[in-house]
């Protein structure tokens, strides 16, 4: 399965990934009219004094499915995304998957006169995730796992490659 992965190393902050996925969920493409009405599904916040994303992992045995009490919240069979934005069933604003997340990345929107709960969707309408698209150093990614798995070891033996160099000076 294809997931979001964050590279916090090279993240820089400039939260233009929060910014893609309020316009990627959004009925305007004015980032001013909406920016306080559609909530973000990437959450960025600072670990360290670093910046961290922070995106629905799309769990394998997801604990927001487990707590939704209406079924609104479904994890897909076929694509592994975890979602309650494309199902009959609807949220009725319980809030249980919102305690149940581990990761705290479940947010709450108004729709009317309720609140829904809406996390990442992995941008499935757009074809690719908007915030994956909008990275301008990489931080964010969009790879099967062991693709990503083959990605770090790649960078663990770039910094280990680096790191001996820097010995030998």
């Amino acid at each position: 399965m294809k997931r979001i992965y964050v590279i916090k190393e090279k993240c820089n902050g400039c939260m233009n990934c929060v910014v893609a996925c309020q316009k990627a969920h959004a009925d305007s493409e004015f980032y001013a009219s909406i920016r306080d009405s559609e909530p973000t599904r990437i959450h960025l916040q600072v670990v360290e004094r670093s910046p961290v994303p922070l995106v629905c992992r799309h769990c394998e045995e997801p604990a927001c499915v487990k707590a939704c009490m209406t079924g609104a919240m479904q994890k897909d069979e076929k694509t592994g995304i975890v979602s309650n934005e494309f199902n009959p069933q609807k949220c009725i604003g319980c809030w249980m998957c919102v305690m149940a997340c581990p990761f705290g990345v479940i947010s709450l929107k108004q729709d009317g006169d309720r609140k829904i709960a809406v996390k990442c969707d992995i941008c499935v309408k757009r074809g690719s995730p908007a915030c994956v698209d909008s990275c301008p150093k990489g931080a964010i990614v969009y790879m099967e796992d062991e693709e990503f798995a083959e990605y770090k070891r790649q960078l663990s033996l770039e910094n280990i490659a680096s790191d001996q160099g820097g010995d030998e000076q």
